[in-house]
C-alpha cells in the first residue's frame, strides 16, 4: 500500500530514553510526544516516527525572474520555476510571507504535485531552474531533494531560497541537491536573532561558511533592514567585514526594504536611503557586489566590474536594460572575470510572474 503524501516518513530524528523523539533537521532540536508537531508545525510524530505533512504538497506554483529570488549571478535574466509549501522553523516577528510561513491550516496547500510532475511543469514553461522559496525549504527537505533530482534529471537547475538554519548531517546531504542559494543573514546579533526570530546567529554563520569552503553551490546573501533594530552602521559594517573575511569579497550581498507586516507593522519601511548607506559601508568594506532590493534604485541593482567599475549589468527592478557581459562571464572592457554563473545571454525574462496551475485537489 503507497503511503500517503501527508504521511511521508521524514529523516535527521531519534528516540529518546522517555518514549519521545528528538528532531535533529535544525537547531531547534525538537522534542515530540506522540501526536505532536515541531515548531515548523508540518514535521510530526506519528506512530512513534517522525512524518513529513507536506510532502506532494505546495501554496502555489510560479514562474519569476530569477533576479527575484533575489540572485543577481544565477544565469540573469533567466526565468525560475518556483514553489513552496507551508511552515517555517524561524518565528520572525517581520515575515513578509506569514500567511504562508505561518499557516496552520492545511487548505493553504492546495495544489498537489509530486517531484517529477514539478520538473516536468518547470521544463515545459521554458524554466531554466526551480526555487524552493515562499517558505523555507528546509523544513521540507526530503520534498526539495526529490524534486531537485527529478529537476537535475531533466538538465535543470536547482535553488534554495533559505534561512540557513540546519544542522551539520541534513546541510551536507541538503546542499548536494542544490546548484544555487539565496540565503538570509537576518541580522549581525545574535540578541537580534533570538528576540526577533526565535532562533540564533551562529547556526547561520555556520552554514554560510560551508557553502563556500566545501561546496560548489552558487549563494548570495540578503539581509532585510529593518529601521532601528539591525540597521545601524556598526552592525552593517561588521556584517560587511564579516562577509569580506570568511566569504571573500566576491559574494554577493543584497541590502532589502522592510515593509511593515505580521507583527511588527508599528515599524516603519525603510527608507530608501538606509538601503544606499548600507551598500555605501558594504562597498567601502571591500565587498564587490551589493545590491539594494524592493526599492526603485537603478545604482543600487547594477552589476560593475570590480576592476575597471564599468556597468555590465544595467538592472531596473528586475529587468535588465542592459547585459554586457561575454558568455563566459568577463568583463567586455577589461577582460576581468565576474564572479557568478552565466552562459549565453537572449531575451531577458524581466519583471512578469506568472502563476502556474498545478493539480488542484477536490475538497468537499
Amino acid at each position: 500500500m503507497s503511503i500517503p503524501e501527508s504521511h511521508y516518513p521524514a529523516r535527521w530524528w531519534q528516540v529518546l530514553p522517555d518514549g519521545r523523539i528528538q528532531c535533529d533537521l535544525c537547531p531547534r532540536y525538537c522534542k515530540l510526544h506522540e501526536g505532536q508537531r515541531g515548531l515548523c508545525f508540518v514535521r510530526k510524530m506519528e506512530g512513534g516516527k517522525m512524518v513529513l505533512t507536506t510532502y506532494g504538497r505546495s501554496s502555489g506554483f510560479c514562474v519569476d525572474p530569477i533576479e527575484k529570488k533575489p540572485l543577481n549571478h544565477f544565469y540573469p535574466g533567466s526565468s525560475v520555476f518556483s514553489f513552496g509549501t507551508a511552515g517555517c522553523n524561524l518565528a520572525c516577528k517581520f515575515c513578509q510571507n506569514w500567511d504562508i510561513s505561518k499557516s496552520r491550516e492545511t487548505d493553504t496547500m492546495v495544489d498537489r504535485a509530486m517531484p517529477d510532475e514539478i520538473a516536468k511543469a518547470a521544463e515545459q514553461s521554458g524554466c531554466k531552474s526551480v526555487a524552493f522559496t515562499y517558505n523555507d525549504p528546509v523544513i521540507f527537505a526530503e520534498y526539495a531533494m526529490d524534486v531537485a533530482d527529478a529537476c537535475h534529471a531533466r538538465g535543470l537547475k536547482t535553488v534554495a531560497v533559505t534561512a540557513g538554519y540546519i544542522t551539520e548531517a541534513p546541510r551536507r546531504e541538503f546542499y548536494s541537491k542544490m546548484d544555487a542559494a539565496n540565503v538570509d543573514l537576518k541580522a549581525f546579533t545574535d540578541d537580534f536573532y533570538v528576540k526577533l526570530t526565535g532562533a540564533h546567529l551562529q547556526p547561520v554563520l555556520d552554514t554560510l561558511i560551508y557553502l563556500k569552503r566545501e561546496t560548489d553551490v552558487w549563494f548570495e546573501i540578503t539581509t532585510l533592514l529593518i529601521p532601528g533594530h539591525n540597521d545601524s552602521d556598526a552592525e552593517l559594517a561588521a556584517l560587511s567585514q564579516w562577509i569580506l573575511r570568511e566569504l571573500g569579497p566576491d559574494v554577493p550581498l543584497h541590502f532589502s526594504a522592510f515593509h511593515p507586516d505580521w507583527k511588527m507593522r508599528d515599524v516603519p519601511p525603510t527608507p530608501p536611503a538606509t538601503l544606499t548607506r548600507a551598500r555605501e559601508i558594504a562597498l567601502k568594506a571591500g565587498l564587490h557586489y551589493v545590491y539594494t532590493g524592493n526599492v526603485h534604485d537603478t545604482t543600487g541593482g547594477t552589476t560593475f566590474c570590480p576592476s575597471c567599475h564599468e556597468a555590465v549589468i544595467v538592472r531596473d527592478w528586475y529587468r535588465i536594460d542592459h547585459y554586457g557581459l561575454t558568455p563566459d562571464g568577463h568583463c567586455p572592457h577589461c577582460g576581468s572575470a565576474i564572479a557568478g554563473r552565466f552562459g549565453a545571454f537572449s531575451h531577458p525574462f524581466g519583471n512578469r510572474r506568472i502563476p502556474i496551475a498545478m493539480h488542484r485537489e477536490g475538497r468537499a
